[in-house]
């Protein structure tokens, strides 16, 4: 495990080879790496990056939780979907609180961006990393994408 400095505190980064395999908030100060994901995380910081490449291993999960992780990893840059729509996308509307639920077990957070998942109407509700977390994660995104469609 390494860490990566962020706008959001360190983020303990776990991998295996090439392969990220977990992501943690709050991660106690540590060794730097040189690893792909490290310049891919501060690449998305800096505002340069709006989609990750690095390959990720999403370890875990009951067979619902590994499915919303799917429809989260389709979720675009600066935009947000509802709990409740994912919940419908997978065939169960009424499974809203399981998402939210799916989305605290997140392996790899930030990179399996369930920062983007919010309740119903927008509101910010719920996020493993904290709220405060969240709202600067959606700010940084809605800045970057503003600025790249407006220049």
């Amino acid at each position: 495990m390494f860490v990566v400095e962020s706008p959001i505190g360190p983020l303990g980064v776990a991998v295996e080879g090439d392969v990220v395999v977990g992501v943690r908030f709050g991660a106690r100060p540590g060794d730097t790496a040189d690893h792909p994901a490290a310049v891919q995380l501060a690449a998305y910081f800096a505002g340069e990056l709006t989609d990750f490449t690095v390959p990720v291993e999403l370890r875990g999960g009951s067979e619902f939780e590994r499915a919303v992780w799917a429809e989260i990893a389709r979720i675009p840059y600066g935009e947000m979907v509802t709990y409740g729509a994912i919940a419908t996308a997978l065939g169960d509307p009424g499974a809203a609180r399981a998402v939210g639920t799916a989305c605290n077990h997140n392996p790899v957070p930030v990179i399996v961006p369930c920062h983007r998942v919010v309740g119903a109407g927008g509101k910010m509700v719920g996020f493993g990393g904290g709220l405060e977390r969240k709202r600067k994660l959606l700010e940084l995104e809605a800045a970057v994408a503003l600025t790249r469609a407006w220049g």
